[in-house]
């Protein structure tokens, strides 16, 4: 694969192009200008001023995204010092960001380059009922992390099932039981309702108002803004899932999603999309016992819209795709496990105006691989975030990241 000098122009050309959104095309081109796709097809005309990067015999496709992970805020090879991933002080932390927390230099984030992972949407762990604000960022490319932000209004982490029981119960305080996690749920999102009206009424009057963080973030949830990712396993916390989403009207997302097979047909008909894994895990809980690759094909084929998780660092973030080629052979559609690491949780966190696809106005997150991305033997050798060269794999030198833009 050869590269020209740099321009502000870029045309990858002579690939087999994937843009995921429509069918391949091969021999193709993809322009880019100013950090943005702005054409993609056969025949086009290269502007002559444009950097060459031919990619003859090479697959090209959308970067992939993990819609579900904990890169920069559990940091790899730093145990507690670097492990900001549960405020665990309290059982309602809607207050708290991600964002607070992520270190741009994880080990984590160059790990995502390697495996084509060009967005990661970063959230609270699963010790609450209420985890805190997510976060979606490129995987690469800034000074400081604010400049890799796609999205800070993206989604807010809560908890049912064993996590937030294990973690109170052990500390002899409210939720110790499932009945008191979901209690927590519903008792925040009330509070939140009478902190709304309250607001409102004090803004209609002119009166001053105290502010409450954590309100004022359930509040988002309940117009709208934000959507509730429902950490969740088993079949009948599914259930209590969308129970509480329901009665307060939120939009809900499961994550993790290990039994929704057994109600597959439930979450398609109330249109409820699944991040689905991590995938590579022993059953270390009760409630995984039945986890399986093959469900994430049984919630696809029942038309429920699915993406893909590593749940990084539980499995490394650049084994994404590899989760996607086992599931293709354990049953689901290549096309459909292409999405799920792409459009799909573009589409679940409303982040598909910026990324998820090779399309004319989104950022030029390109990913130019070997030969297909789902084969084991393929490598991510060149990745592109907005149309800047930051990773590129050197036979024989091994991997070499550029870091692009940082002084």
């Amino acid at each position: 694969m050869t590269i020209t000098p740099a321009s502000t122009l870029t045309a990858i050309i002579n690939a087999h192009v994937v843009p995921v959104v429509g069918d391949p095309i091969p021999n193709g081109t993809v322009l880019i200008e100013n950090g943005k796709i702005t054409a993609i097809g056969a025949d086009l005309t290269v502007p002559p001023a444009a950097r060459i990067i031919d990619a003859t015999g090479k697959w090209v496709l959308p970067g992939f995204i993990e819609a579900h992970g904990h890169v920069g805020i559990h940091e790899e090879a730093n145990g507690w010092a670097g492990d900001d991933t549960n405020e665990m002080t309290g059982p309602n932390m809607a207050a708290v960001r991600a964002i607070d927390a992520i270190n741009i230099d994880d080990e984590g984030f160059r790990d995502a380059l390697s495996g084509g992972v060009t967005t990661v949407v970063v959230k609270p762990g699963s010790g609450n009922p209420i985890g805190g604000q997510s976060v979606a960022i490129k995987s690469w490319g800034g000074r400081t992390i604010d400049e890799q932000v796609i999205s800070d209004s993206v989604s807010i982490k809560s908890a049912l099932g064993e996590n937030p029981k294990r973690v109170y119960g052990d500390k002899k305080q409210t939720p110790s039981t499932r009945l008191g996690v979901s209690l927590i749920i519903r008792q925040a999102f009330v509070d939140a309702q009478n902190y709304v009206t309250a607001r409102d009424a004090a803004a209609e009057k002119g009166d001053t108002f105290t502010r409450d963080l954590g309100k004022e973030a359930l509040a988002r949830v309940l117009s709208g803004e934000l959507a509730w990712d429902q950490h969740v396993h088993r079949h009948d916390d599914i259930v209590t899932a969308i129970r509480l989403a329901e009665e307060f009207g939120y939009r809900l997302v499961i994550n993790h999603g290990t039994e929704g097979h057994k109600i597959a047909d439930v979450l398609a008909e109330k249109k409820i999309p699944v991040i689905f894994g991590p995938m590579l895990t022993a059953r270390t809980k009760v409630e995984l016992r039945d986890r399986a690759i093959g469900n994430l094909a049984v919630l696809a084929a029942a038309g429920v819209l699915v993406a893909i998780t590593t749940d990084h660092p539980v499995v490394p973030v650049n084994f994404l795709v590899h989760q996607a080629s086992l599931a293709v052979k354990e049953g689901l559609p290549v096309q459909t496990a292409l999405e799920a690491l792409t459009v799909n949780p573009a589409v679940i966190l409303g982040l598909d105006s910026r990324v998820g696809s090779l399309s004319v106005g989104l950022d030029a997150d390109v990913v130019i691989w070997s030969g297909d991305p789902l084969d084991l033997g393929s490598r991510a050798e060149l990745v592109l975030i907005a149309g800047t060269p930051v990773y590129r794999y050197s036979d024989g030198f091994g991997q070499v990241v550029e870091r692009a833009n940082r002084a």
